[in-house]
């Protein structure tokens, strides 16, 4: 494989953990099987996406709506390795858009925090490469 092929994750020179970071570069390198433009792609509807589905589960008027947000934003967020962004969406999982109350304001609130740390992880690298 030519260095211009070499996906970001080795760039980064990361090791086979992750590194505590916001996102998992392994991961996220054997995802893509190692495609930079791939990486950057999926790396940037990360970013959109994760916000619009923030606001749904923000806004969610009935539990279909509260389940459907919380399981894509999930599935989007183990697909590139932002592990503790699906650890706190596998919580809010379990709530109910109505009846969950404080707890639901908490978990959004730290849900939004972990995103925000995420995408700005995400923006850094892109803005890197």
């Amino acid at each position: 494989m030519t260095r211009g092929n070499q996906a970001v994750a080795i760039d980064a020179g990361c090791d086979e953990e992750d590194g505590g970071r916001p996102v998992d570069l392994v991961h996220l390198a054997k995802y893509t099987m190692g495609n930079r433009a791939l990486e950057r792609e999926v790396l940037t509807l990360f970013t959109k996406q994760s916000l619009i589905y923030l606001d749904r589960l923000r806004n969610a008027a009935d539990k279909q709506t509260w389940c459907e947000a919380a399981h894509t934003l999930k599935g989007s967020a183990r697909g590139i390795g932002a592990w503790q962004v699906a650890d706190v969406v596998v919580s809010l999982e379990h709530l109910s858009g109505k009846n969950a109350g404080g707890e639901k304001a908490v978990l959004v609130e730290t849900l939004c925090d972990t995103i925000d740390e995420a995408n700005g992880f995400i923006e850094s690298l892109l803005a890197e490469h």
